[in-house]
């Protein structure tokens, strides 16, 4: 651990000697009352970054010039635009190029997996989630097992936490999968909870699933780009997730999928389309479907050219800082917004994200410790402040210091704010 201060020369030192700094001008920071906000919200919705704007241009100007063309010419063709930020995309979540694939939204693409892998029969019809999912898998599962004729009220499983924080210990997943092992056909959890920041021992969890028989899946909305994961060696069959948080995909931006090497040719049901089909014979337009090996075999439609250009762009970016520089930083970063709440502010804010470095990511989930009233007061007045997190019910504020773009600097601000939010009373 660094030799954390709370001082201004401190933080401003830290910045000044930090090998990634130069990315943060990379990136176009939302204003306050004249100067730059302090933005701790990239895992909710990253920055933008700034070659962004040309990126989409370029591709409305070969629309222009060449129209159905631009399928087939100009810098980048349509035809293959997906396959522009497969490696990067694997880099960045630890995977063969060929198990991974942009496209859909999480919550299309947590369908489409589940159709492949959620097989239930009589014997062994459960999904295992963790208590408190986000609502997009909670509604995704149960629905999946209504779909298939079970009853949610058995074949739901809720992992219940069983840790001081509202945090889940590998102990009580390894015990729910000694009691109900045998029924459960899938484990689905996350890469990191949501609510609490706690990241999860993807490879651990693995192997239990696949040692009580279970299918093991993954949201990876909050993890990618955030953790450095390493899916391929994790062994897990899928995983999902969203490209618009530290991704800095944008709004609403295309997701992603894994599906692991070894089903690559594997004759699993799935919910076919015409751009999953091989792609060598895709325009012969046959009337049998004949999936691409690997994650594109899951793909139902061409590429959203425009929604991919500004991932491209950010995973470009990615690939310049390297994850492992990012994950260090990351560390650093959020190492010291913890030392400064636990030294500076121990009596007002409660930290829920695990101490451990090996079980959280950026974020941290911080409860103010007078209650809710309390801390959604503090939330307010942060934001009024330009000191922008996010708020999840009950009474968790979360603030996540993004490598690429916040500094030492952000987090001195941050409790500097508290501090005066404190000493108003």
């Amino acid at each position: 651990m660094l030799d954390y201060q709370a001082t201004a020369d401190w933080a401003n030192a830290r910045d000044a000697a930090d090998p990634l700094r130069a990315f943060r001008d990379e990136f176009l920071i939302p204003p306050h009352e004249g100067r730059d906000s302090t933005y701790f919200c990239g895992n909710s919705l990253g920055l933008q970054p700034r070659a962004v704007r040309d990126a989409v241009n370029a591709e409305l100007d070969y629309w222009g010039e060449l129209g159905v063309e631009g399928h087939f010419k100009g810098r980048l063709p349509w035809m293959d635009y997906h396959e522009y930020v497969r490696a990067d995309l694997a880099a960045v979540v630890g995977a063969q190029p060929g198990e991974v694939v942009a496209m859909n939204t999480l919550g299309v693409n947590l369908h489409l997996m589940m159709v492949s892998f959620y097989r239930p029969t009589a014997e062994r019809s459960a999904i295992l989630i963790e208590g408190g999912a986000f609502p997009t898998d909670r509604y995704a599962v149960e629905s999946q097992i209504r779909f298939h004729g079970f009853d949610p009220a058995t074949a739901l499983i809720e992992l219940q936490p069983d840790e001081p924080n509202g945090t889940t210990s590998l102990a009580a997943i390894e015990r729910a999968l000694a009691e109900h092992g045998s029924r459960i056909a899938l484990v689905m959890l996350p890469g990191v909870q949501y609510r609490t920041g706690q990241a999860f021992d993807l490879k651990a969890i693995t192997e239990l699933g696949h040692k009580h028989g279970c299918t093991v899946g993954f949201d990876l909305a909050h993890a990618v780009g955030n953790l450095p994961l390493q899916l391929h060696d994790s062994n897990a069959d899928f995983a999902i997730w969203c490209s618009y948080k530290y991704l800095n995909g944008g709004p609403g931006a295309v997701g992603g999928a894994f599906v692991h090497e070894r089903h690559a040719t594997a004759v699993l049901p799935r919910f076919a389309g015409w751009w999953g089909h091989d792609k060598h014979t895709r325009f012969q337009m046959g009337p049998e479907f004949q999936p691409t090996p690997g994650a594109d075999g899951w793909q139902l439609s061409n590429p959203p050219i425009l929604a991919l250009a500004p991932m491209r762009i950010s995973l470009e970016i990615f690939r310049r800082a390297g994850m492992a520089a990012l994950s260090e930083k990351s560390r650093q970063l959020t190492g010291y917004l913890e030392w400064l709440v636990q030294t500076q502010l121990a009596d007002v804010l409660d930290v829920v994200t695990p101490s451990d470095p090996a079980r959280r990511g950026a974020q941290l989930s911080i409860r103010v410790v007078d209650g809710r009233e309390r801390g959604r007061a503090l939330f307010e007045y942060l934001m009024a402040q330009g000191i922008i997190g996010d708020w999840r019910e009950p009474d968790v504020i979360r603030i996540s210091p993004a490598p690429l773009y916040n500094r030492f600097a952000d987090c001195r601000a941050f409790a500097e704010a508290v501090r005066r939010w404190k000493q108003a009373g």
